[in-house]
């Protein structure tokens, strides 16, 4: 931020001192004292700067989920030199790691850290933690601190934010389609000549094919777990409400308020003793629910055939798949084929919110402004170092990922999860990336539904017993149900529907379907 006073009028100035203006530093409002000053009387005002006060500088503590890259201190170290000119600030970068981050996340908005701004996502429970007050009121600090982001954002995302008339995020603005559905040994599936993966008996034909065709390959190796759980959903058609209500779903996209415990539903007894046979054929290890392997893992190894994958997901393991192995040819089937459309992710499925424990929260809105607005600043913590972790190429519309004049044995692409902040505008593709994942967004743009689902705030709060006891059930005896890992389907069914009513399936299912009712009440959804 840069401004500069011009030449006062004339009469304005005391008889005896002739002020003149002066620039102000590169990024700060000029203090009281060097402030022009009018007469009144024997009393001398000071009339209020016109923009936000940097004069004082401040350290932000911010805090990203996962993992923190080897070079982010170097990284880092660049930013606040920028962000010190030009800002008055710096940011002490911190990160949850993904060993167990929902705790750590938890911990750090409710412990009263002092914390600055924080990664937000409907994922990491953003509309539970802003109706439980523990982010900021952004509302009336936008039009002063973030102006340009205030107009960037189109007005549907700042909706996805706005919870009781208040805005408590700033949502990315990277429109995004994340459809569930499989990564798959297209090579495998010419040679074998097994038909072309379109509904549930291709997928089948497939695994078997595999299984039998391929010796020491587990189809489905690891861990099978979101494979299997997502392809019931979609075979169904059932939709997840708020995100996380496990058991509980609607039934149909075009019916939202049929809520049911799928469990109970004539569907699911079919489907497991489907997953039955598929597990005494082989399709996955006996040990699937214990394994620590991911099932991608082990496509690359030559011992997996199937992986669970989003497009961005799919995207990014087929681009590594084909820089290591570029005979290994890899397919992708999403399950919106099934369904017959798809819901573009909510704006708030990655975004930046304040704590209320902030110290400075004009500031941190201010930097986010300058990451969102500014090339320099967003390539730098978003890509990394040019020159080392990357090169900009056509017109710096594309990267090169590490730097062509580095060792890519010894220096990586930048990534950190900066999700929070994404533009598209500025956001840059990489060169040598999986070509699919436009013509998928392609796809999905023109069977698109919005997503009114996932907006529902479910906090579970006033029934967190029987939530927390009903997970538990499901963990102990639904898991292993639904992956066939049981010898009587019909007698393990029975005693999972009775396990979940003792643990109080009909308490948790009254209070899913009197959110759900209330939202669709307030949005006018039938």
């Amino acid at each position: 931020m840069k401004r500069k006073i011009g030449t006062l009028l004339a009469g304005v100035m005391l008889a005896a001192t002739a002020l003149t203006a002066c620039s102000s530093n590169s990024g700060t409002t000029p203090s009281a004292s060097s402030a022009p000053v009018k007469a009144e009387g024997n009393q001398t005002t000071v009339p209020t700067p016109s923009g936000p006060d940097t004069s004082k500088s401040v350290e932000l503590v911010w805090y990203l989920v996962g993992d923190v890259h080897q070079d982010t201190p170097k990284v880092m170290e660049e930013f606040n030199k920028m962000l010190k000119k030009d800002l008055n600030a710096t940011v002490k970068l911190n990160f949850t790691t993904w060993n167990d981050w929902q705790t750590k996340y938890n911990l750090l908005l409710t412990a009263g850290e002092k914390i600055d701004m924080i990664f937000s996502s409907s994922w990491a429970g953003y509309f539970k933690y802003a109706k439980q007050g523990a982010f900021l009121d952004l509302t009336a600090l936008l039009p002063k601190y973030a102006p340009q982001v205030q107009k960037q954002v189109p007005a549907q995302d700042w909706g996805d934010v706005t919870i009781g008339g208040k805005i408590y995020a700033v949502p990315n603005t990277n429109p995004e389609y994340t459809p569930n559905g499989i990564v798959y040994r297209e090579d495998w599936r010419k040679e074998l000549n097994l038909p072309e993966i379109k509904d549930l008996a291709s997928i089948e034909a497939y695994l078997d094919g595999v299984k039998k065709n391929k010796p020491g390959v587990i189809p489905i190796n690891g861990s099978a777990w979101n494979e299997v759980s997502t392809l019931f959903s979609a075979v169904n058609g059932y939709q997840t409400i708020g995100g996380e209500s496990k058991v509980i779903v609607a039934k149909n996209y075009n019916t939202p308020r049929d809520i049911v415990a799928y469990p109970f539903t004539p569907e699911y007894a079919d489907w497991v003793k489907k997953m039955k046979e598929w597990a005494d054929k082989g399709y996955w290890s006996k040990n699937t629910l214990s394994s620590k392997q991911e099932a991608g893992d082990l496509i690359k190894a030559g011992t997996g055939a199937m992986y669970w994958r989003n497009p961005p997901g799919a995207a990014g393991f087929i681009t590594d798949v084909q820089k290591k192995d570029p005979k290994m040819e890899i397919g992708y089937f999403p399950f919106t084929r099934m369904q017959g459309f798809a819901m573009p992710t909510m704006a708030i499925a990655n975004g930046m919110a304040i704590p209320k424990s902030a110290a400075n929260p004009e500031r941190s809105l201010m930097v986010l402004e300058k990451i969102r607005t500014d090339a320099k600043y967003y390539n730098l913590i978003t890509y990394g170092l040019e020159g080392y972790n990357y090169d900009l190429i056509n017109d710096g519309k594309n990267i090169v990922t590490p730097s062509k004049s580095q060792d890519a044995t010894k220096v990586t692409a930048y990534g950190i999860a900066d999700w929070g902040w994404r533009n598209k505008p500025l956001m840059k593709a990489g060169v040598g990336g999986w070509d699919g994942l436009d013509k998928l967004n392609d796809e999905f743009a023109k069977m698109s539904k919005p997503d009114i689902f996932s907006p529902i705030t479910m906090d579970y709060d006033p029934v967190k017993t029987e939530y927390a006891a009903v997970n538990q059930v499901m963990e102990q005896y639904g898991k292993p149900l639904m992956m066939g890992l049981v010898p009587n389907v019909d007698q393990a069914i029975k005693t999972y529907q009775e396990k979940l009513k003792s643990a109080g399936i009909d308490k948790v299912l009254d209070y899913v379907k009197k959110e759900a009712a209330a939202y669709y009440d307030e949005k006018g959804i039938k």
